[in-house]
């Protein structure tokens, strides 16, 4: 399924929607047609479980793209949101997760040349989340090098303590993309969140797709576009520590729980590897995608 969060008009509250073709199906509402009950609420179906997700699904795909009158909208005519708007806890972020990153990182930013042997963790407060379309802030009295990062977001559905390797992508709901939007020059004695956690540092979308239509994580091309020109190529397959590998290290010793977002790193090809150094100024259009998710697109706006 690919699902997301989404707004009728300004003055509307936010819903969850299945994404089919063209159309957006309101989920509470077709569900209720069909007298089953389901929340209008990414978190909430989440929280719900695997019976619940099922459910839907078997709704969906009954329906054979025959939606009842007033359950769906053309996606043209709807505001979509991130797809959990307000994440409960700080998103995972980890440092340093392809190779060829590293390298650029250590010639570029003060970060060690050497592989990590362990996944490098910070995180990003729910404050940096934004929505599709959403501006990025570009605040010149704060930073001046602001950079770009595209990222493969994980979604967790089940609560996973001290899981194993084997069986970590078990507690995966689905994926998503994400930019991990940098300040470089806001890092503080070697710490990351202040110039990674500002306001409007964290776009994500355009929605989950659940993890059963992505069942190999590590096979996803990933690109980002600054003004049309291609700045990042890769795929998940270059991940130094796999989407399985990270979910089973935090969950050692922090637990993971529904709704929890892993960004899981970035290739090569952000600014600050760059010779010379790029950096993201207003007027600048970043475009962020994910293969088989979709992409995000952000005017970066100076505030």
């Amino acid at each position: 399924m690919r699902l997301a969060t989404y707004r009728s008009s300004v003055v509307d509250a936010a819903r969850l929607g299945a994404l089919q073709g063209d159309e957006i199906v309101d989920v509470q509402r077709f569900a209720a047609h069909h007298g089953v009950d389901l929340p209008a609420c990414m978190l909430s179906l989440i929280d719900l479980g695997p019976s619940a997700w099922r459910a839907l699904r078997q709704l969906l795909d009954a329906a054979e793209g025959n939606w009842p009158a007033g359950c769906s909208v053309p996606v043209t005519n709807v505001q979509l949101l991130a797809p959990i708007p307000r994440p409960r806890k700080n998103i995972f972020g980890i440092g340093l997760n392809y190779v060829e990153h590293v390298a650029e990182s250590s010639q570029s930013l003060d970060t060690a040349s050497d592989l990590p042997k362990q996944p490098v963790i910070f995180s990003k407060p729910p404050t940096t989340v934004v929505g599709p379309g959403d501006p990025i802030r570009h605040d010149a009295r704060i930073t001046r090098q602001l950079d770009w990062e595209v990222e493969l977001a994980v979604v967790i559905g089940r609560r996973a303590s001290g899981v194993s390797v084997e069986g970590a992508l078990r507690h995966v709901f689905g994926y998503s993309v994400m930019i991990d939007i940098s300040a470089r020059d806001c890092r503080r004695a070697g710490q990351w969140i202040y110039s990674k956690g500002q306001d409007s540092y964290g776009p994500f979308g355009p929605c989950i797709v659940t993890a059963d239509e992505i069942p190999d994580p590590q096979c996803l091309d990933l690109w980002l576009t600054v003004n049309g020109v291609m700045k990042q190529k890769s795929n998940t397959r270059h991940m130094l520590f796999k989407v399985d590998q990270l979910v089973a290290d935090i969950s050692a010793g922090i637990t993971l729980e529904p709704g929890d977002i892993i960004a899981t790193g970035t290739p090569a090809g952000v600014g600050a590897g760059r010779t010379p150094q790029e950096w993201l100024v207003p007027g600048d259009v970043v475009v962020a995608c994910v293969e088989g998710i979709g992409q995000i697109r952000h005017p970066v706006v100076a505030v």
